[in-house]
């Protein structure tokens, strides 16, 4: 049975077991598999903290599919900034080509909304959104997520690729912040 975990000033307590969470992907593999049958797919992993999705997403996943990566930024501790930094920018060509975004995790939607406007000015035959984690009751977006693995409530969450001030991308299950 997993433990609480203690990040920096925080405690977080068991939440989705690593058994949960490759269902989730696998079930979502299955689903992108069906849906993009004969085309040219780019994945486009949102860094850093969808890297452990990303690669179990690509590992799972057994037809013809490029990765690329972009970095952007909206946190700040545990909180949203409430803008969006483009860190790293994409330099694969995304022109005519069917594009998969893959999230860590969907909240307010402000980086979904910002990356597509960035991508569709490159001209994709489609654009799409697979997200391990949603919170529908933060969302404010305008491109809900086609692909979700789990719905979760407006919590905060670390583990598997999420991270509090750094800490916690390590842990292969996820863990929610403890009430207080």
């Amino acid at each position: 049975m997993l433990k609480e975990r203690q990040l920096h000033d925080k405690i977080f307590t068991p939440f989705i077991s690593e058994k949960e969470i490759y269902l989730s992907i696998t079930n979502l593999t299955q689903e992108l598999q069906k849906d993009y049958e004969g085309k040219e797919i780019l994945f486009i992993a949102i860094l850093n903290g969808s890297f452990m999705f990303a690669s179990d997403l690509m590992k799972f996943y057994d037809k013809d599919a490029v990765i690329s990566f972009i970095k952007v930024s909206s946190y700040s501790g545990i909180h949203t900034t409430g803008r969006v930094d483009e860190l790293i920018g994409l330099n694969t060509s995304v022109q005519g080509k069917h594009i998969v975004i893959l999230e860590d995790i969907v909240d307010t939607g402000i980086t979904i909304d910002k990356v597509i406007t960035l991508l569709k000015s490159n001209y994709p035959e489609s654009v799409e959104v697979c997200t391990l984690l949603f919170k529908p009751e933060s969302f404010k977006g305008k491109n809900k997520p086609k692909y979700i693995g789990f719905k979760i409530p407006n919590k905060f969450v670390v583990g598997y690729g999420l991270d509090y001030n750094e800490l916690g991308r390590n842990l292969k299950e996820l863990y929610q912040l403890k009430e207080e």
